[in-house]
């Protein structure tokens, strides 16, 4: 095969995968925040604070996700085509959500009824819950494999994909991401509220360890009987970080706690995807039916012409998104709703 072929496949997977990064440690936070929006907003004005912490960022967030797709879509059509068949229901439901989720952001302050922004409010909380839980359950099913056949066209119902590895799969993710965004808010809020956050943090804090350690030593075990193990300091850093939160957020280094969150979100995926490559999806029934980086993927020339886009456009974006972070660093309390028109 074609040297300079094989080189940008697999630049494409490892561009994909850091992909899929971005948007779990950033939209991670949001479905975070989303999650513990009815567990610590004892009020209305409590709620407002945490949907503000998130109103500016989210929906650039999201950005990471749609690249993602596209970028997979671009460079391997035929993995494209093969997850969306796969997953279909998963990702409708995923989908469908994350809909949900944005309308009501939109539509929560269009109104002054406490029961239209209950609705909303739940609107918020399932569309951050359910996709935290079912991304998690969809990448341990790429990793450990789901019934392809020959055409590697699926070959199996919606509950084959709901194994026990799977579903430890979307525990791990639904905690750490929950974790992630009660760390978010003891950064971006103030007052009693930001103490509720770093005390919701602190118990999240174990049981997410324990599904990191429970995720990543399944995943080595497995990986390890196929042959195909990622450098085990990934891992063990991706388990030291999440295992460090509690103890940051008992003294207070916030900073830290946050940064500890997110490598262990790195970690994690990371580890999933060293372990997938060189397959792009793994078959159960047979290595034969795998994808592959080299069977799944575009034409030399499609490649190239990306890369080139990519190398242009990539350093624009990362350096707006950067821009709007410092924007909108201020922390916000009580005292900065209290007296401003509810649009929120």
């Amino acid at each position: 095969m074609h040297e300079g072929y094989l080189n940008l496949e697999t630049l494409w997977f490892a561009l994909i995968a850091v992909l899929w990064i971005g948007y779990f440690f950033l939209e991670g936070f949001d479905f975070g925040v989303g999650i513990l929006l009815p567990f610590l907003g004892r009020d209305d004005v409590d709620r407002r604070i945490l949907v503000n912490a998130i109103g500016p960022v989210w929906d650039g967030n999201e950005v990471w996700l749609i690249v993602a797709g596209g970028a997979t879509f671009a460079a391997f059509p035929e993995w494209y085509a093969t997850l969306f068949s796969s997953f279909y229901l998963a990702l409708f439901l995923i989908l469908a959500a994350l809909i949900f989720r944005g309308v009501a952001f939109e539509f929560r302050g269009k109104g002054t009824h406490p029961e239209w922004k209950r609705w909303w409010d739940r609107a918020i909380f399932w569309g951050s819950a359910g996709p935290a839980l079912l991304w998690g359950v969809a990448f341990a099913n790429i990793l450990r494999g789901v019934p392809i056949d020959a055409n590697h066209e699926w070959a199996g119902s919606f509950l084959d994909l709901l194994d026990p590895y799977a579903l430890l799969g979307g525990a791990t993710s639904f905690l750490l991401f929950a974790l992630h965004g009660g760390v978010f808010l003891t950064l971006k809020t103030d007052g009693e509220i930001r103490d509720r956050a770093r005390r919701a943090a602190e118990l999240l804090a174990w049981p997410a360890t324990a599904a990191v350690l429970g995720f990543l030593t399944w995943t080595f075990i497995d990986a390890h009987g196929n042959g195909r193990v990622a450098p085990v300091i990934v891992s063990v850093a991706a388990l030291a970080a999440a295992g460090a939160v509690g103890r940051l957020l008992r003294v207070k280094l916030d900073g830290w706690a946050f940064l500890a969150t997110g490598l262990a979100i790195v970690g994690v995926t990371a580890t999933i995807f060293l372990d997938l490559y060189p397959q792009v999806m793994v078959s159960s029934l047979g290595a034969a039916n795998d994808l592959t980086i080299w069977n799944a993927s575009s034409a030399h020339y499609t490649l190239t012409v990306m890369t080139i886009v990519a190398l242009i456009f990539a350093p624009l974006v990362l350096a707006y998104q950067g821009w709007t972070y410092w924007v909108f660093r201020k922390r916000i309390g009580r005292e900065d709703l209290v007296e401003q028109p509810n649009t929120v």
